[in-house]
């Protein structure tokens, strides 16, 4: 079942004309107006994230540190596993 809720914004009078005559620009009421409006700052929010994510990963891969072979580096992983199981 999906609950909604009610949410009291409050604008100044010439705010309010505006968005007014924003919605009726574009055929809608104001409460959809406003509501489209936040789901669309919602959805930039959550991309800003995927940006300093992307941005993380560009920095990360810009560093060099000494690295062994894929089986080098496979084996010493199992080796690490072997001594946590003998409690070494």
């Amino acid at each position: 079942m999906h609950m909604t809720k009610r949410l009291q914004v409050l604008f100044d009078d010439d705010e309010l004309r505006d968005i007014q005559r924003l919605a009726r620009r574009r055929q809608m009421t104001t409460a959809e107006w406003v509501r489209q409006s936040l789901r669309v700052a919602r959805e930039a929010e959550s991309g800003a994230d995927v940006g300093q994510k992307l941005a993380a990963v560009r920095r990360a891969v810009g560093h060099t540190f000494p690295a062994g072979g894929i089986d080098e580096m496979l084996d010493e992983i199992e080796r690490g596993y072997a001594a946590g199981r003998t409690g070494s």
